[in-house]
This record gives C-alpha cells, structure tokens and sequence, in this order.
C-alpha cells in the first residue's frame, strides 16, 4: 500500500486520476459533480471513494492529512475559447480549492488549468492564488508543460500549479521533456482504424504523420461530439481525418474518403489506456475525454511531487 494519500477535486473522467495513481499516489476521495464522469470512475476503480456532488459543498475535514491535494478546476473562466471572465465566471472554483487545501494541509498541492491561464490578464488572479496559498505555508510556481513532451501524442499544452510546504519546497523539480518523441496520429490509430480491415488504413497511417491538434471537449452549452474549432478540423483534415463529427466504429473495408475517429480513439490520443472504458452515450463520453487531463502528464508531475515528499520521508527517519 502507498504510504502517500491524494485528494482529488473536479475529478473528471479519471485522467489525473490515473496519472496519480501510476505516480504512487492511493487515492482517499475523488470529488465529481457530473454523473456520467461519476459513473465512468465507479466502473473502471470500483474501490476508489468517488463523492458525486458540488465542491462548493464538499467538506475536506474529514481528510486532514492526505499528502496531495490535486484537482482540474474548469478551465472555461480562463479559455480562450470563453470569455475569460476569471474570477467573474460562475465556474471559478479556484477559492474552492483554497478552501479545500486550508481544511486538508497536505505537503502539496497540484492544479491544472488551461494555457490562456499564463495570459497577461490574469496576473493579478495568479498572484493572488500564490499569496494565499503562500499564507498557508506553501511555495508555489506555474509551468507550462506540452502533453507531447511526455509521450502523448497531441498538441495539449496545460498550466500546472505545484505547491509545496516551504519547508521542503526546495525537493521538488519539475519534470523534464522526455527524450522519445510521441508517436505520429497514424502510427498510434493504425490498429483501430483497421480493426474492420479497412483496405486504406495503411496509406492513411503514411499521410497521418504529425501529432494531433488539442482535443476539445466542449461543455453542456456548447459543443457536440466533434473535434474542435475550425482551426482544429482543418488540422485534423491534414492528417486524413474528418473532424466533423464522431463515429462508433472503424471504417467498412471498401470504405473511401476521410475517416472520423471513435471516442476510444480519442481517448488513446489523450493518453488513456484501451482498457479505461467511458459511460454515457458518444456525446457524453467524448465530452469527458476531451476535457480531461491526459494520464501521463499528471504521473509525470505526481511523480516528481512524490519524490519530493519521499525525500522528506527519508530524511525525516534518519
């Protein structure tokens, strides 16, 4: 059993999630309030503590304690794709998370964001966010990281806020790009978009021969189950994909023209293992793909987290 606790909040569809449990991280609680997300992280971790509801009413004092708290608080307020009202936007839930990380004091805390983040109108809110949680004990810094610096395959950059006890802050690192490159889209779909033994899968995996663009998942007021913006089809097209929309299956053998993905599709584009399968219907769960936090970047920043605080863990003992 670890030795190291997580709590998570806006948990999702499980990537940080995920990425904190590869990382050594056992999870005490994960808060969600959207049921198919709830459903998805109850089917695929039936012993995870998943608590459905708001986190504007979720009491932390009963996991005072956990080393980390972490948590993909709506990006939307900070989108360059919204109106960037910051803390104006209903969805603000960084004061939560403050709130949340004063009830709990773990050693460190983990926050992911959107890029339009590190925007120069939000300098004052990320400063703000700093002297709080710097009034709580905590040394903090934010990092742009690429997801394809860490193996996934796409176009993803996230702002992630790491704070740690200040005591120690100095242990911590941030992860460095890794040396192998992401696969190309058509080396990493080849096999499922030839699961139905569609005759042109090979020449589309030679023409599909960059990363992908940031996946999108839109929100319950806009979007449906397509792959993005304008900007983001005209990408998907250069790599032979039809970004208009999702379909459920692979291509029919005789089939010609420009595929469309499947959800499980994006979810390997994202960073998610095949085995992770996601609830509701195809709108729903690419909703819960699209916004996620691919996996292996949240191991990549728990894991320097948790070196951090193992090192502590050592030199406490001796």
């Amino acid at each position: 059993m670890s030795q190291f606790t997580s709590l998570e909040m806006c948990a999702g569809a499980g990537g940080q999630g995920l990425g904190l449990e590869m990382a050594g991280f056992e999870h005490s609680a994960l808060v969600e309030w959207e049921p198919a997300a709830c459903q998805t992280l109850r089917f695929n971790r039936p012993a995870w503590n998943v608590i459905e509801g708001d986190l504007r009413e979720f009491d932390a004092s009963p996991y005072i304690g956990v080393e980390l708290v972490a948590g993909g608080v709506p990006c939307p307020p900070f989108s360059k794709a919204g109106k960037q009202l910051g803390a104006d936007d209903e969805r603000d839930l960084f004061p939560e998370a403050i709130r949340i990380v004063d009830q709990v004091r773990p050693q460190a805390v983990m926050l992911e964001n959107v890029r339009g983040l590190l925007d120069p109108v939000f300098a004052d809110y990320r400063k703000n966010v700093e002297k709080q949680l710097k009034k709580l004990g905590y040394v903090g810094d934010w990092k742009l990281i690429q997801a394809s610096d860490h193996g996934v395959s796409q176009l993803r950059p996230r702002v992630i806020f790491v704070g740690i006890r200040k005591e120690f802050a100095s242990d911590f690192s941030w992860p460095e790009p890794s040396e192998m490159p992401p696969k190309t889209v058509g080396v990493l779909l080849h096999d499922l978009l030839g699961e139905r033994g569609w005759k042109g899968v090979d020449a589309w995996r030679e023409g599909a021969n960059a990363i992908a663009p940031t996946l999108v998942g839109g929100s319950k007021k806009h979007g449906g189950p397509d792959l993005g913006p304008t900007r983001a089809k005209k990408a998907w097209a250069a790599l032979g994909v039809d970004g208009m929309g999702l379909w459920d299956q692979a291509p029919e053998p005789d089939f010609v023209g420009m595929p469309r993905l499947t959800p499980r599709m994006t979810a390997r584009v994202q960073g998610f293992p095949d085995s992770w399968q996601f609830s509701g219907k195809k709108t729903a769960a690419y909703r819960q793909i699209g916004n996620a936090f691919p996996p292996p970047v949240a191991a990549a920043v728990a894991t320097k987290i948790r070196a951090a605080l193992s090192r502590q863990t050592i030199f406490k003992v001796v």
